[in-house]
């Protein structure tokens, strides 16, 4: 139980299904709208309210992990996932919205706990890496959503989709039971509950500069993740006039690209560019594949589609590992699971005006084409500011575990 590929095993599970668990209705927003009767643009405020759960739900993460233990945590966001799936199989959009704050909360402290983990279970030096193998659950998820939930939508409908995804998150969670003895050993039963804990992971977050700027750049990287997974399978139906299940492979494309980018930008971070650099590379990369999608055209050649579409995902999706493995490395020691939720509070926050921005932007110039074109900008400033702070006195990088959750 103590060797190092059980915590990551577990945690890379884990983020799979809460990540399939998001994807599920946005994969399948064309049916879904008509059935309910609203606009599929509109799943871009779903998204929004997802994240917003998930947002208040990664600041209070920090004290919940040290009270519970990570184990235990991830359960209680699995289940939760599980309810708001169902809840979303209930034709309103009023049922739906509320789905979505469940979903949310059950995301929000996913990667906080698993931070928290395998900050204390991982070398320093392979941290890049064995973070970035974790975040794959992140895009493989989106394969599992894209490869399966169109298939399991023309065999059982969209509401029987949302279900078959709900049980495979309670299945998870049922798996992870046998662990929380030995993993969840570090729990503080003493640790409160209480809701100035949702103050501190922010105020670390501003009394550190490398780490205000890292949650700024993964402010603006998560408005393009969020914005490729949630409107992708939307636009090549509607702009490209692909079917909804051509469509799902190509999402699932996409998201191989990000978790084949996740391990190799990690490994490059730790063994040769150092993860400033990795990220800058990725904003130039991430702008270029969101400018390539904007001029996809109907008679494209589906492998150029395909290419542009791996090289987005790698970018836009592949990003997460080294960044959260920088975060765990620049917070103080003790502190890198509050730190993750502190930086993830802006993520998230990304998120929620993401992909509504991304919807607007659509509408009100008729085609999504220019939403993507619009993510290319503030990548690019983001790669400036990155290679800025690359050049300039770097903060010791701090390789203490997380022991502690919270400090009074």
């Amino acid at each position: 139980m103590n060797r190092a590929w059980v915590p990551l095993s577990i945690t890379l599970a884990i983020q799979a299904m809460v990540a399939m668990a998001l994807l599920t209705l946005p994969v399948m927003a064309p049916d879904v709208a008509k059935a309910v009767g609203v606009s599929p643009a509109l799943i871009g405020v779903y998204v929004a309210i997802v994240y917003a759960g998930a947002m208040l739900a990664s600041l209070a993460a920090g004290t919940t992990v040290k009270r519970l233990g990570a184990i235990r945590v991830s359960q209680i966001g699995l289940v939760l996932c599980a309810l708001g799936l169902a809840l979303c199989a209930i034709p309103s959009p009023w049922a739906m919205s509320v789905g979505a704050v469940l979903i949310g909360f059950g995301y929000g402290p996913i990667t906080p706990a698993s931070s928290h983990l395998l900050a204390r279970t991982t070398d320093p030096r392979r941290m890049s890496l064995v973070f970035s193998i974790k975040q794959t659950g992140v895009p493989l998820g989106g394969v599992l959503a894209g490869a399966f939930v169109p298939g399991v939508l023309l065999l059982l409908g969209w509401q029987g989709a949302l279900l078959v995804s709900a049980a495979a998150n309670l299945v998870c969670a049922l798996i992870a039971q046998p662990l929380c003895a030995h993993l969840d050993a570090d729990r503080d039963k003493a640790q409160p509950l209480v809701l100035g804990g949702l103050v501190q992971p922010i105020r670390l977050v501003l009394k550190h500069p490398a780490l205000r700027m890292l949650a700024a750049c993964s402010f603006v990287f998560s408005m393009a993740q969020l914005s490729l997974t949630t409107y992708l399978v939307t636009f090549l139906n509607v702009t490209l006039a692909y079917t909804l299940v051509a469509a799902g492979a190509a999402l699932s494309i996409a998201q191989v690209g990000g978790m084949a980018g996740r391990i190799l930008w990690g490994w490059l971070a730790d063994r040769y560019t150092g993860a400033r650099t990795m990220l800058a590379a990725l904003a130039v990369l991430m702008a270029m594949g969101a400018l390539a999608t904007a001029m996809l055209r109907p008679d494209t050649p589906t492998l150029l589609i395909m290419a542009v579409l791996v090289v987005f995902g790698a970018t836009a999706v592949g990003w997460n590992g080294v960044y959260l493995a920088e975060v765990a490395r620049q917070a103080p020691p003790g502190l890198a699971s509050v730190a993750t939720g502190g930086t993830l509070a802006v993520t998230f926050l990304g998120v929620v005006l993401g992909p509504p921005m991304f919807g607007a932007l659509s509408e009100w110039f008729g085609s999504y084409r220019a939403g993507f074109g619009f993510l290319a900008f503030p990548t690019l400033v983001c790669a400036g500011l990155l290679l800025h702070s690359r050049s300039g006195r770097e903060m010791p990088r701090l390789s203490a575990t997380d022991t502690t959750c919270a400090r009074k």
